[in-house]
C-alpha cells in the first residue's frame, strides 16, 4: 500500500481535524469549568463534599460502561453521527444541570431534589457524552498513515489539556449576575451548541483515504469469532497500561488541592488561587510535551509509554517529599509531563496495532478505561491522604514504576509504533 502519510493534508482535512480539536477543547473546557464553581456551588446548596464527588463518580462510571457501544456504533454508523450526538448529549446535560442549580439558588426546589437532578444531567453526559471522544479519535486514526498517526493523536489529545487550562481560567469571569454561579454552565452549554452546528455544516465523511490506518495492522475483518478486547492479545496491554497510568494521574490531581492547603496551611477559600496555578503548571507540561516535544524528538509510541511512566514515577516521589509548595508545583508538573507522554503513546500504540474496521472499538476501549479511572482512583487517593499525607504518591510512584517495567518487558508495548507484517487471518475487535 502506498504510504499516503507523506502527501500534504488536503485543506478539508486540515479543517476536520480543526474541527475535532475544537470539539474536546470545548468539553474539556466545559466540564473543568463546571469543576472549577462546583465547590462553591455545594457549599451554597448545603451539599456535603462526598455527595458532590458522587456526582462525577456517578457520570464516570456511566461513561466507562456506554464508551465501547458508541464507539462500536461509530464504526458501523460513521464517526460523524456519533460525534454529533455526543454532543448534543453533553449540551442537554449542562443546560439540565444549570437549571436544576438555578432553581435550588432560588429556592424554587430543596437541596435533596437538586442532588437528585443533577446526578441525572451528568447521568446523560456519561451515557452520551461519552460518543463524541472515540468517535473523533477514530475519525482521525481513519484519515493518517502509519507514521504521521501518534503525531496526529498526540496533537488531538492536547485538545483536552489546553480545555483544562482554559476552563478553571475563565470560570471565575462567567459568574456574573443574574445567572452567578451557573453562567459558566449555561455559556459553555451555548458554547457546545454552536460548536455542534459547526461540525454538523463543516465535517464530512467521505470514505477515508483508502482507509490509511489499515496498513497498521491486520486490515479486514476476520470470519473467525473472538473473544473481547481484554483477550485480544494485540490491545489487552495498552489498556492495561492505560487504566494504570490515568488512575495514576487522577489520584495525583484528586489529592493535589488538599495537598497544597495543607502545606500553606490557610483557609481552602484562600488556597483557590495557588491550587489553580498548581494545576496550569501541570496543564501546561501537558501541552508543553503534546505541541513540541513530541513532534521535536520524534518520539516513537514505545518511547512515550516509556518516558512517562518515568517522569510520572519520578514526580510523584517528589510530590511525597516536597516541603514546600513551589516543590509540590514542580513535582506536578513534572509529573503531568509524562502524563503529557504516556496518554498519546498507548493511544497512538493501540491504535497502530489494529486495521482501520477496529479503530472504533479501540477508542472505545480506552475511552472507557479512562473512564474507569476516574470513578475508582480519587476516592482510594483520599483515604489513603487521610491516612498519612505521603501515602497515595508513593502508592502512585509504585504504580508508575510498574507500568514502566511493564512498558519494557510487554511484547506489544515493547514493539509500539514498528512496522508489521499482516497476519494471515486478521481479528476483529467488534466480535465476540
Amino acid at each position: 500500500m502506498t504510504d499516503l502519510a507523506a502527501a500534504p493534508p488536503s485543506p478539508d482535512r486540515r479543517r476536520a481535524f480543526g474541527l475535532l480539536f475544537i470539539v474536546l477543547m470545548v468539553v474539556a473546557a466545559g466540564n473543568t469549568a463546571l469543576q472549577a464553581v462546583m465547590p462553591a456551588i455545594g457549599r451554597e446548596l448545603g451539599l456535603s463534599d462526598i455527595l458532590v464527588a458522587a456526582i462525577y463518580s456517578l457520570s464516570s462510571l456511566f461513561w466507562a460502561g456506554s464508551a465501547p457501544f458508541w464507539a462500536a456504533s461509530s464504526d458501523k454508523r460513521g464517526r460523524k453521527p456519533l460525534i454529533l450526538f455526543g454532543l448534543t448529549g453533553y449540551a442537554i446535560s449542562m443546560a439540565a444541570f444549570g437549571l436544576a442549580v438555578l432553581a435550588a439558588l432560588n429556592g424554587l426546589i430543596s437541596a435533596g431534589v437538586a442532588f437528585v437532578l443533577l446526578l441525572a444531567a451528568r447521568a446523560v453526559y456519561g451515557l452520551s457524552g461519552s460518543a463524541t471522544n472515540p468517535a473523533s479519535q477514530a475519525y482521525v486514526a481513519d484519515r493518517t498513515g502509519f507514521d504521521e498517526r501518534t503525531t496526529a493523536l498526540a496533537t488531538l489529545a492536547s485538545a483536552i489539556g489546553l480545555g483544562t487550562v482554559l476552563g478553571p481560567a475563565v470560570a471565575p469571569f462567567l459568574a456574573f449576575p443574574p445567572i452567578g454561579l451557573t453562567g459558566p454552565i449555561f455559556i459553555f452549554g451555548l458554547v457546545a451548541v454552536a460548536t455542534l452546528i459547526a461540525v454538523k455544516r463543516g465535517l464530512k465523511e467521505e470514505p477515508a483515504d483508502a482507509l490509511i490506518a489499515g496498513e497498521a495492522g491486520e486490515s479486514a475483518p476476520s470470519a473467525e469469532r473472538r473473544p473481547g478486547l481484554w483477550r485480544d492479545r494485540r490491545v489487552r496491554p495498552f489498556l492495561i497500561y492505560a487504566f494504570v497510568v490515568v488512575s495514576t494521574q487522577a489520584a495525583q490531581t484528586q489529592a493535589l488541592g488538599f495537598l497544597v492547603i495543607d502545606i500553606l496551611e490557610m483557609p481552602p477559600i484562600r488556597a483557590q488561587t495557588f491550587i489553580g496555578a498548581a494545576m496550569m503548571a501541570g496543564a501546561a507540561a501537558g501541552l508543553l510535551a503534546q505541541w513540541g516535544l513530541i513532534r521535536l524528538l520524534h518520539m516513537t509510541p514505545k518511547s512515550l509509554m516509556r518516558w512517562g511512566a518515568g517522569l510520572a514515577c519520578a514526580g510523584n516521589l517528589l510530590t511525597a517529599v516536597a516541603p514546600d509548595y513551589g516543590a509540590v508545583v514542580f513535582a506536578f508538573a513534572l509529573a503531568t509531563l509524562g502524563f503529557g507522554f504516556a496518554r498519546p503513546g498507548f493511544t497512538a500504540g493501540a491504535s497502530l496495532t489494529v486495521g482501520g474496521h477496529e479503530q472504533g472499538a479501540v477508542a472505545g476501549a480506552l475511552t472507557a478505561v479512562i473512564g474507569a479511572s476516574f470513578f475508582v482512583s480519587p476516592v482510594g487517593a483520599m483515604a489513603l491522604y487521610e491516612l498519612w499525607r505521603p501515602a497515595p504518591f508513593l502508592v502512585n510512584a509504585a504504580l508508575a514504576l510498574a507500568a514502566l517495567i511493564y512498558a519494557m518487558r510487554s511484547g506489544p508495548l515493547s514493539h509500539a509504533g514498528e512496522r508489521v507484517e499482516p497476519a494471515p487471518q486478521s481479528t476483529s475487535l467488534l466480535r465476540g
